[in-house]
């Protein structure tokens, strides 16, 4: 029994996944999941508890305006309720988060740009080798000169 042709697309979906961009961006992405992991983490585990002895017992996830107008002792008590919240205190820390996650970004990026100008500076000669180097071979794809005529002897040098 034959089996069914492939449809064209699923080579050049396999020529797209397995190119080295895609892959790296999929790392990229587990990588960022698990930080944002950590983060989010460091912000409800330690930062606030820290802000909250800061200032004075405030839990910051519990930070919320209920638009009902009715007043709930907590957050959890007011979902449960089906009551409309304004979660100020959730919105700060996604705030703080996202200042941790791009500051650590900015210095991802800083110091992957600082490596990748110097693999430039390394690979890249400068323009007078360039120009020596053009001067070269020209000089190499001269045809020799017959004998006879002004220009170099069989013995001189350049």
């Amino acid at each position: 029994m034959l089996a069914p042709k492939a449809p064209s697309w699923m080579s050049e979906f396999r020529a797209f996944i397995m190119r080295g961009n895609v892959v790296d961006l999929a790392v990229g992405i587990i990588i960022g999941a698990a930080f944002t992991g950590v983060v989010s983490s460091l912000v409800k585990d330690v930062l606030n508890p820290l802000l909250g002895l800061a200032t004075g017992g405030v839990d910051l996830s519990n930070v919320f305006v209920s638009l009902n107008g009715q007043h709930y002792a907590n957050l959890a008590d007011a979902q449960k309720a089906g009551a409309p919240t304004m979660n100020v205190g959730l919105f700060i820390n996604a705030i703080i988060q996202f200042l941790i996650v791009s500051f650590a970004v900015f210095w991802l990026v800083k110091v992957l740009t600082r490596l990748h100008v110097r693999q430039e500076a390394v690979a890249a000669p400068d323009k007078s080798e360039v120009l020596l180097g053009e001067i070269r071979d020209l000089l190499a794809a001269r045809p020799e000169p017959t004998s006879g005529g002004i220009g170099r002897t069989a013995g001189s040098a350049i």
